[in-house]
């Protein structure tokens, strides 16, 4: 039996900090890809209207506003999904060495598919 009160043995076992962060990360990265998907839907329909075939797509991709603008949305989008799935494995994973490697392996997978993407991007730009 312990006479430290439930306030006294609570102190100190606050946040570790980083939820907060974590937090607005993900909605920062939400409201940046507001304007980007947007640009994203309306560019691709635009390009939708005549022959989309695999030049007139790198023609557009060739443009370096779009390009630039390309890379910004695959880059929030990546990154707010690589946020998004660290919450759910976070969540729904208990076993702390699963979690641990589900969480290695979900970073690795977005930071690969992150630059081969933008690699991409930037190859049928500069092209």
């Amino acid at each position: 039996m312990s006479l430290r009160s439930p306030l006294a043995r609570a102190r100190g076992l606050g946040s570790a900090k980083q939820g907060v962060h974590h937090f607005w990360a993900q909605r920062i990265s939400a409201l940046a890809l507001i304007p980007l998907m947007l640009w994203f839907v309306f560019s691709v329909a635009q390009l939708a209207t005549g022959p989309a075939d695999f030049y007139a797509v790198r023609h557009w991709v060739s443009a370096p506003s779009v390009a630039v603008t390309l890379v910004l949305f695959l880059a929030a989008a990546l990154y707010h999904s690589m946020l998004g799935v660290q919450v759910v494995i976070e969540d729904y994973i208990h076993a702390e060495g699963m979690k641990l490697t589900a969480l290695v392996l979900s970073k690795f997978l977005h930071v690969i598919i992150a630059a081969a993407s933008i690699f991409a991007v930037l190859k049928i730009a500069l092209a």
